[in-house]
């Protein structure tokens, strides 16, 4: 679950980037790269894990599987909440900027 999670997510997120290519000023190609490692890096997981199960790999306890569906949403919002920090530290429209720097009459 964690592994479909993360290439879902990266997959809309590519889909957004490649549709605003050219204009790149929300910096989606960040979230792009950081879902598309995490997706890798559970790939390589599942890889391992099924190494060791081998056919018990694809009979998970409904636990097992609300635990990974978990840890993915939870790693999605991370990335989420990544991408939102580098955003507002760059500030492509200059919108903090101009809301902390607001003059009041």
């Amino acid at each position: 679950m964690t592994l479909l999670t993360t290439v879902f997510a990266a997959i809309i997120c590519t889909i957004v980037w490649y549709k605003n290519a050219p204009h790149s000023e929300m910096k989606v190609g960040i979230l792009c790269w950081m879902y598309w490692g995490a997706s890798i890096m559970w790939f390589v997981d599942a890889i391992f894990e099924y190494a060791e199960l081998r056919e018990e790999y694809f009979t998970p306890a409904p636990a097992q599987m609300l635990n990974d569906l978990y840890l993915g949403l939870s790693v999605v919002a991370l990335g989420l909440i990544i991408w939102l920090v580098i955003l507002l530290i760059q500030d492509p429209k200059g919108a903090v900027k101009a809301a902390l720097f607001k003059k009041s009459k």
